[in-house]
């Protein structure tokens, strides 16, 4: 009688480099003769990818572990082995925190996770294998897709190397190391063929692509080679650093037909003197004069950023002028956090820690003011038309998303049509709220790149 295959639940927790990592461990470990199976009710093994970005993403990770411990101890889990990026972050500590597993392992192990399961089944003691960074990638074929099969998340390089005082990131991740370009057009080329038609391009950093391994920035040329990829009809990139969003990135973006009009770049901040204690570039006049470069090239580019607010020393001068360039730049998209204090960073010592009322405050302010900003930028579309990837149902509405939507951190397009999953459709805005926006379905059949070249060149009709 044939033995029936151990059973593994992978809980995800993080970031989407965090759901790529999963995917690969469960290529490997499916190759290997495992079944994964997250809604088993027993399972052999239990990972647990964690996340060790904010205080808060620690504590969902630490309370996970502390799930899976007490599965284990009720019968409904064999090991439990604890992975990524808390692991790596904090080492013994998390031994202490969150006691109990069989293993604690570091990032950038996907590719010999059968191995590293396999070791954990035979052994009885409680184990650290927590080395410094480095990334082993894992054989493109043998990644599992578990997303939504008409969009997917493309990894092009691991770590950075910038030191802004307030991330915890290069300490866990490691140093910047980019995926060969080869490797990215063979995993981009097994996307399509699982049915990928959105490629999401994702690294800390992907302006700075390539550098570590042919001396030079080579995002534009991947992004030439990544368009020739039949199957795939639209490509986005996360993250662009600000200084290194260069004439030839936002030409090659221009020109290559497929690569959507979207760019998200975390400034953090607009302020000379905050941008400088967090050791970011620029100020927020060069970031204006960025924004009118990608505006003339990309007309209805979409622009999303992220700030910071109440970081040490944080005047309310210096918040002012970020409200004021708030206003200025008229992005269509803007998240914040509020600052918080990551042990082993400069900035959890840094003077001029500021009071938590004070910090809600600001955000509150920033946020009410960009909430009308994103309102204007929607409205500013109704009665033209735009692609949208439909990805869901509901109440009798299409649900997707347009060239301004990133997966799961940007707004939706609810569409009046007749469509499946998976396409994409050509649509006329009808209405537009602070996030999303409503379209009726045009029935015109979607050409790969042909709307795109006309939304680029279209005259720009939104405030700016």
């Amino acid at each position: 009688m044939q033995e029936s295959p151990d059973k593994v639940r992978i809980v995800t927790l993080g970031c989407a480099k965090n759901e790529v990592d999963s995917e690969e461990i469960a290529g490997v470990l499916a190759r290997e003769g495992f079944q994964i199976d997250g809604n088993a009710k027993k399972t052999s093994v239990t990972v647990i990818n964690t996340c060790g970005f904010l205080e808060a993403s620690k504590a969902e990770s630490i309370q996970a572990i502390k799930d899976a411990v007490r599965e284990k101890k009720a019968g409904r889990t064999g090991k439990v082995i604890v992975a990524g990026c808390l692991a790596q972050r904090l080492g013994p500590e998390l031994m202490k925190l969150a006691p109990g597993a069989d293993l604690y392992v570091g990032v950038g192990q996907m590719g010999r996770f059968a191995e590293i399961v396999r070791e954990v089944q035979e052994a009885r003691n409680q184990t650290l294998d927590v080395t410094p960074p480095h990334h082993r990638w894992a054989e493109v074929e043998t990644r599992t897709r578990t997303g939504r099969p008409w969009s997917a998340y493309l990894k092009i390089s691991e770590g950075c190397d910038h030191r802004c005082t307030f991330c915890t990131i290069p300490s866990f991740r490691g140093g910047h190391q980019s995926k060969p370009i080869e490797r990215v057009l063979q995993e981009a080329r097994h996307l399509a063929k699982t049915g990928a038609r959105e490629l999401n391009l994702i690294a800390q950093d992907v302006t700075q692509y390539g550098y570590d391994l042919y001396k030079e920035f080579t995002l534009p040329k991947l992004l030439r080679e990544l368009s020739a990829v039949e199957g795939i009809d639209w490509i986005r990139l996360l993250y662009f650093y600000p200084n290194r969003l260069t004439d030839e990135v936002i030409e090659t973006m221009a020109t290559c037909e497929k690569v959507l009009p979207y760019i998200d770049i975390p400034l953090q901040h607009a302020h000379p003197e905050t941008l400088r204690r967090m050791k970011r570039p620029w100020d927020g006049e060069r970031y204006l004069k960025l924004f009118d470069k990608v505006r003339a090239a990309m007309p209805d580019c979409a622009i999303r950023t992220t700030y910071i607010v109440g970081f040490p020393g944080e005047t309310q001068e210096e918040f002012d002028y970020l409200i004021d360039f708030t206003k200025q730049s008229r992005l269509d998209r803007v998240g914040a956090f509020v600052f918080s204090k990551e042990p082993g960073t400069p900035a959890h010592d840094m003077e001029g820690q500021l009071a938590p009322r004070v910090k809600r405050e600001r955000y509150d302010k920033l946020m009410r003011l960009q909430q009308k900003i994103s309102l204007e930028m929607n409205q500013a579309w109704v009665g033209r038309q735009m692609d949208v990837l439909i990805e869901d149902s509901r109440e009798g509405w299409l649900i997707g998303r347009s060239h301004r939507d990133a997966p799961e951190i940007d707004g939706l397009v609810f569409v009046e049509g007749d469509s499946k999953p998976g396409d994409i459709v050509r649509v006329e805005v009808t209405g537009a709220e602070e996030y999303d926006l409503y379209a009726r379905q045009i029935n015109m059949p979607f050409a790969s790149g042909k709307r795109l070249t006309q939304l680029r060149q279209a005259s720009p009709s939104r405030p700016l």
